[in-house]
């Protein structure tokens, strides 16, 4: 990617890029105490609440990461493309979901509002071994006749 002419998101790209179990305690360094969080599984308002988020990512997957690949600024906002990799568990296919964060900063730079875009039934339900059969067949049968590929 190339250079982010703006300061305050190119810290945030490098915080996520780089994101580690220990960096979860700072995040403050990043985000408002108040601030605004959705994603597909959690809405919650609060620092605790997004580190938390970033805890039981940490604990639940192996080798959790972010790469961001656009980043596009307008005044307080910014909106960045990303894919996420980790793997369920050790010595299973890494995985990916690609998604989008629309982040809204506050006048010292840190996040007041953090809202994840992906689509969990196409980027996670699909791959697990059970219940990836039966969203593929629901898929399927949502297509119709007109939607065979």
């Amino acid at each position: 990617m190339s250079t982010i002419p703006d300061r305050r998101v190119a810290n945030l790209v490098t915080l996520f890029e780089t994101l580690r179990p220990a960096d979860v305690a700072q995040l403050g360094d990043y985000y408002t105490v108040d601030t605004y969080f959705k994603d597909p599984f959690n809405e919650l308002k609060g620092l605790d609440g997004v580190q938390g988020v970033f805890r039981h990512m940490f604990s639940a997957l192996i080798d959790p990461r972010f790469k961001v690949h656009d980043v596009l600024v307008q005044g307080d906002q910014c909106f960045l493309t990303w894919d996420f990799r980790f793997r369920f568990q050790a010595g299973e296919a890494e995985q990916t979901v690609r998604g989008a964060s629309h982040l809204h900063l506050d006048a010292e730079g840190k996040v007041s509002s953090h809202r994840d875009y992906w689509d969990p039934a196409e980027e996670l339900y699909e791959k697990l071994p059970v219940l990836g059969s039966l969203m593929r067949w629901l898929k399927r049968r949502a297509r119709g006749p007109a939607g065979k590929r």
